[in-house]
């Protein structure tokens, strides 16, 4: 980490230094809110190339977006939201999920350690994907099947929870702020994207 560090401040800073000062000061102007999972094998501006100040990144276990909910004491992902539609005024929201999410495949495994209270709860944001894979699927059909599914399957949910947020829902009515759902493979890093017209996801390029 430190030998990467050293890296950033010798080579990669200098590349980026006017940028960066001109981010101090006139502050960042993201156009992008990209939600991802925490998974350390998902890097979104590695993914779409993004120089510093081009995304407004959350990153969550599971990429899931919470729905609306005042009466929550403390929620990350949720105030995020809020700041970038509100505040940053972002045009488009991405909500990328990906192949062998560790979050997904948790959803159908028994959780049974006492020091993971939070992220089974956290793990309920996913089961409405989960139930609906059961409902459409066989009972046939592999766990690989099902949890590849229930990944894409999920991405949509969350786009669904993103509508319950005021300020979403209003700009999404006005045409200033769009919704995208997007699908990243680990294994050759080919990024699809959801179709609204057709219900599928698409390959990107």
């Amino acid at each position: 980490m430190i030998d990467g560090y050293e890296l950033f401040k010798d080579k990669k800073f200098k590349k980026y230094q006017n940028k960066f000062l001109d981010l101090v000061k006139n502050g960042q102007s993201p156009k992008v809110l990209f939600i991802a999972c925490s998974d350390s094998r998902v890097d979104p501006t590695l993914i779409t190339s993004a120089s510093p100040g081009e995304l407004f990144v959350l990153r969550n276990i599971g990429n899931f977006v919470p729905p609306f909910s005042p009466d929550d004491d403390y929620h990350a992902t949720a105030a995020g939201i809020e700041y970038a539609v509100s505040v940053l005024e972002v045009t488009d929201i991405i909500v990328c999920g990906h192949s062998h999410c560790g979050a997904i495949r948790s959803m159908y495994e028994k959780i049974n350690s006492i020091n993971l209270v939070h992220v089974k709860r956290w793990l309920n944001l996913g089961e409405r994907a989960k139930e609906y894979v059961a409902n459409k699927l066989s009972k046939d059909v592999s766990l690989e099947e099902k949890l590849e599914l229930t990944e894409r399957i999920s991405i949509i949910f969350q786009l669904e929870n993103l509508l319950t947020y005021p300020d979403v829902q209003k700009r999404v009515d006005e045409g200033i702020l769009y919704l995208r759902g997007w699908y990243y493979s680990l294994e050759d890093g080919e990024l699809e994207y959801f179709n609204d017209a057709t219900g599928e996801f698409l390959p990107m390029i």
